[in-house]
């Protein structure tokens, strides 16, 4: 349960995510359910009092009450969410002068609790304790009223403006010939499941629940572990869902851990903890069997009622979960009746379980337990009694069950496919391409290599992945086996390809036949594996589980849905930190009640930015944008540090080439050549330099503003502040435009950045004042300089690139990479001075080691040692995107 799992989730910083390159849903052709009563409001109740202003009462003169000032609210709410144990804010109240000081009107913790507790709501509801017996022992289960907490998160104003009420199908283009699968309200389950309640009454709205639950470690020694259960509804967007500051994610309980000890029959003791755990899941959702069926009204912020039927959707856990979940024997699909010994094998249209047999299966545990045991085998499930989804409508478990990209690719396939290749290729000699790998902001740069880790997360299996293809292109393998080398690296991208895809934000059929394609290819050569003496068989789970994605996406949505990453990121708020709030004994309701006045101050903080300028999050228009800093980082370069400092050895000729493509926009490129022979320009020119380029984007769905998304390095060798010298570093980049109409052979060039500059004003005035329709000011830096530039004149900051040949119009085709050179002229590399702007992103290159690696080479030098690379298309989504096709 969460075995598999292990580390990972502590390592993610709030909100942290991928790039944000959703797609507009404006952008596609939309068709609505046909029957537009579905999702519709309907009259508000009778005996429904009405709601107060939030900026009545004293709230309108103070916004910050029930606390005195912003001060105030301020260091609590620093001290429930941020600050020190509740012993430790005490003593530091008590300090004296300082309460005095801040003007406080609590003296300590149990004060401030009181406020907490007596003067802030919350609309969640709190937490019970109830008691389960298993076979005449008792156990306690906590847990909230799910219905409750659904209208907790469907009346929130945080998501007001972004709630989905009715399926829709959405196409790309005016024929709807191709569909556009992303929200779960794209795809086909919600369409179906409306279709259903709608045959039993008109005008419903469907809820549909996602549910995670998964075990997780409370402390690093000790074994003390906590079950949490997660509950989100998937109205609210998924670019939402997945952001832990905005609470879309409510934890509804706590399972037992206890692992039965006392049962010393492991076969009865893994039944009672699944009845155990069936019993306990089936108490918390009992409140859906009913409000699923004939519904319930429920209100949102803006006023309206609707009649929803919260229906189970989504069941989000590891493999271990999820066979608990469905009943399932180990070794077994919890999604269909492939047998143990097909698991792995290229399976097309393996029958799903038949819902309807287990239920009739089900029903037969009023005979005894020989004949229930005895049916339950029949179908292929554990005797269970009573399974926590028997009665909740409209839910189908087996189809229930979705992909995990977190445990199946990362912690699965990732996994296997690292360690065979391992087993396979010296360790010593892939360490030694790794430490030389050319540094990427989008990569991590494993300094001491990557053979001797162990005890891997997610998150590293994932940083390998990007690079573990440019590791293996030409190593050697035993025997020269070169037939075999290309069918193994075949399989390697295919695998890759299939990960990559997976975690595509938006899929269209064309995107899915990709990922069948890529699945394709990997049986094809995946035997490469078996010839090589690394694999038998591939009977794991894990690898079977590929099979359903293309098909659970069309269902469900894209994967980042239900990705138990962002649950697993939970674990840190709602485990481990409150446990941390305890004296450790009798811990849970300590923490119930510690996660509940947690709540009250986050939905507080809502309430003052509400009271204040009436939203929780400000909006912006600009969805990206380039940084750069308003000082450079070095001053008045002269053309001799320039060549010696930042080997832009050729930049005079460049400058003077820039200068007359300036004057003379007519002017071809030969006789910009020979103009530019005959510009003087002065020895004692200075410019200025700056060492980072940075491209931020803005998430008007996060409290953080602009986030970095990517950062280019063009600085010297250098000292730090400990006078210790960096290396110095030029990375390579993308520049061009990116066209979809237009192969990227086309449209995409590399280069490598040597100096990014400014032209001083004095440059400008004095060689660029003939030109009319240059605006000289446009490029003069003063401290007001923003990011823009006048559409008269040429971008604020210039690069200085050397140039790489143009890309092929095929990648290799056994790792489909595309290979570059230095582009040379008369032995001497290609350079040019381009705008800024032109630069779309930064890009790993793989040096080509051919066999071994030379000793000469480092990661700061390799790319000026190395003659020919391969283009990492791998680094990141979205650059596997452009150069895979989308």
């Amino acid at each position: 349960m969460g075995d598999e799992g292990a580390g990972g989730e502590d390592e993610e910083d709030e909100d942290e995510d991928e790039d944000e390159d959703e797609s507009d849903p404006s952008a596609y052709f939309v068709r609505k359910y046909p029957d537009d009563a579905a999702g519709k409001p309907i009259p508000a109740p009778s005996d429904e009092p009405a709601g107060a202003s939030a900026g009545s009462g004293p709230q309108a003169t103070n916004p910050w009450a029930p606390f005195r000032n912003r001060t105030e609210w301020e260091i609590a709410r620093w001290a429930k969410l941020r600050g020190p144990t509740s012993t430790a804010f005490s003593e530091l109240l008590q300090i004296f002068g300082v309460k005095e000081l801040l003007n406080l009107s609590f003296n300590n913790t149990q004060e401030l609790n009181k406020i907490i507790d007596g003067h802030l709501t919350t609309r969640r509801p709190h937490f019970e304790r109830h008691e389960i017996i298993i076979q005449g022992e008792s156990y306690h289960v906590y847990y909230r009223n799910v219905v409750e907490c659904i209208r907790a998160l469907f009346i929130d104003p945080d998501f007001s403006k972004d709630l989905k009420f009715a399926p829709e199908r959405h196409f790309k283009d005016e024929t709807c010939t191709t569909p556009v699968y992303h929200d779960m309200h794209t795809g086909k389950w919600w369409w179906k499941t409306q279709k259903a309640v709608d045959s039993k009454k008109r005008g419903g709205t469907i809820i549909p629940i996602i549910i995670s639950s998964d075990k997780t470690t409370l402390t690093t020694f000790g074994g003390k572990t906590a079950y949490p259960v997660y509950m989100t509804i998937a109205n609210i967007p998924k670019k939402l869902r997945r952001k832990p500051s905005r609470q879309a994610q409510v934890l509804i309980g706590y399972l037992p851990t206890t692992s039965l000890k006392h049962i010393t029959n492991k076969a009865q003791r893994r039944r009672m903890i699944g009845n155990l755990f069936h019993s306990c899941v089936r108490k918390m959702l009992a409140p859906l069997e009913a409000a699923g069926k004939d519904g319930v009204d429920m209100q949102t912020a803006d006023g309206c009622w609707r009649r929803c039927h919260p229906i189970l959707a989504a069941y989000v856990g590891d493999y271990p979960e999820q066979l608990l979940v469905t009943c399932v024997k180990k070794g077994h699909c919890p999604m269909c009746l492939v047998k143990p010994t097909g698991i792995g094998d290229k399976i097309h249209h393996a029958p799903h379980r038949d819902l309807d047999k287990v239920m009739v299966a089900l029903k037969t545990l009023p005979k005894g337990p020989t004949i229930y045991s005895k049916t339950c085998d029949l179908v292929d499930i554990k005797p269970i009694q009573h399974p926590f989804w028997e009665n909740l409508p409209y839910a189908n478990i087996y189809y229930s069950i979705t992909p995990d990209v977190l445990h199946q690719l990362y912690q699965g396939t990732i996994k296997h496919l690292f360690a065979w290749l391992k087993s396979l290729y010296n360790t010593a000699e892939i360490d030694a391409r790794c430490r030389r790998l050319p540094p990427n902001h989008q990569l991590r740069h494993f300094s001491n290599g990557i053979s001797h880790m162990s005890r891997l997360t997610g998150k590293e299996h994932a940083q390998i992945a990007h690079i573990i293809v440019g590791l293996i292109i030409d190593a050697r393998l035993p025997h020269h086996m070169a037939t075999t080398r290309d069918r193994l690296i075949r399989a390697t991208r295919a695998l890759l390809d299939f990960v990559f895809l997976a975690q595509y934000p938006t899929h269209t059929s064309t995107t899915l036949e990709q990922l069948n394609d890529a699945l394709e290819r990997w049986h094809h050569n995946k035997g490469a594996f078996v010839t090589l003496g690394v694999r038998s068989d591939f009977k794991i789970p894990k690898f079977h589980t590929l099979e359903h994605y293309a098909e659970m996406i069309t269902l469900f949505g894209t994967t980042d849905n239900y990705n138990t990453e962002y649950t697993e990121r939970l674990h840190i708020d709602m485990a481990k930190d409150a446990y941390r709030s305890t004296n450790h004994k009798d811990e849970f309701p300590q923490m119930t009640l510690w996660l509940e006045r947690r709540e009250k101050v986050l939905e507080h903080e809502k309430c003052i930015q509400l009271r204040q300028d009436g939203s929780s999050h400000v909006q912006i228009s600009t969805p990206w944008k380039l940084k750069m800093t308003k000082r450079p980082s070095a001053r008045r370069l002269t053309f001799t540090k320039l060549a010696e400092q930042y080997h832009a050895v050729d930049f005079r000729q460049c400058l003077a080439r820039f200068v007359i493509s300036k004057q003379n926009p007519t002017y071809r490129w030969p006789g910009i050549i020979r103009e530019a022979e005959n510009l003087f320009l002065p020895e004692n020119l200075t410019f200025p330099a700056y060492h980072y380029i940075k491209f931020a984007a803005f998430d008007p769905h996060s409290k953080e503003e602009w986030t970095t998304t990517d950062i280019i390095h063009a600085a010297p060798r250098r000292k730090n502040v400990h006078e210790r010298f960096i290396p110095e570093r030029f990375d390579t980049v993308i520049i061009g435009k990116r066209d979809a109409q237009a192969p990227i052979h086309r449209t995409f060039r590399i280069a490598q950045i040597r100096v990014v500059f400014t032209l001083p004003r004095r440059f400008i005035k004095i060689f660029m004042k003939n030109d009319r329709e240059f605006n000289p000011e446009a490029l003069v830096q003063d401290e007001d300089d923003s990011d823009t530039n006048d559409n008269d004149g040429p971008p604020l900051h210039l690069a200085y690139v050397e140039l790489f040949t143009k890309l092929p119009a095929n990648p290799e085709p056994h790792h489909g990479l595309y290979r570059v050179k230095r582009e040379l002229k008369d032995g001497a590399r290609v350079t040019r001075i381009i705008p800024v702007s032109h630069i779309l992103r930064s890009v790993q290159l793989f040096p080509r080691f051919k066999n071994s690696v030379p000793a000469a080479w480092s990661s700061s030098n390799v790319l000026d040692q190395c003659s020919e690379f391969f283009v990492n298309s791998l680094s990141d989504r979205e650059i596997f995107i452009d150069f895979l096709g989308s």
